[in-house]
């Protein structure tokens, strides 16, 4: 954890911690983002011997490739926005079945400043995270903070949900 870090300490440690949890029950973890591009993956990465428990990550940034990569149904996607519980809900799901064989995490929102508008304004994030049997889904409303401050709050709140999973078992 040098100065080149792109995470801070705090967002480093609770990828430490999911990774443990996981590790613990010998679980196998995957990622599906899309306003977050990556960066949930990149913060678990980020710790040394990740490849123990983070095997797959997907970052779905268009509607086609959520219905493509991760198996989300478009009428889900028509009938509730690409930002919703129901897409978030979904792509855990598919992320899971395709990759993962205990937990997964979902990130969708609208990380600003463009495609808000004013029933999805900038900073409405929907994570969720799975296992089988069990889906937790967490809608954060960070406001207008920026597009890096969205995102990295966003990365912050899903490694935590997917934490609250894991324990929870």
């Amino acid at each position: 954890m040098g100065d080149d870090c792109l995470f801070d300490r705090a967002i480093l440690a609770r990828a430490a911690r999911l990774l443990a949890a996981c590790r613990a029950r010998g679980w196998r973890l995957a990622t599906a983002e899309s306003c977050t591009g990556g960066l949930v993956a990149a913060a678990l990465t980020a710790i040394a011997g990740a490849s123990d428990v983070f095997v797959c990550a997907f970052v779905a940034y268009g509607n086609d490739a959520k219905a493509e990569m991760l198996g989300v149904d478009a009428a889900l996607i028509r009938r509730h926005g690409a930002v919703s519980e129901e897409v978030a809900r979904a792509m855990a799901a598919g992320a899971l079945q395709r990759c993962a064989d205990r937990i997964a995490i979902a990130v969708t929102g609208i990380a600003g400043p463009a495609g808000a508008s004013p029933a999805k304004p900038a900073g409405l994030v929907h994570i969720a995270a799975a296992r089988p049997g069990a889906t937790l889904h967490r809608l954060c409303r960070y406001g207008d903070i920026g597009r890096a401050g969205v995102r990295m709050a966003a990365v912050a709140d899903a490694l935590d949900l997917a934490l609250a999973l894991a324990e929870s078992a």
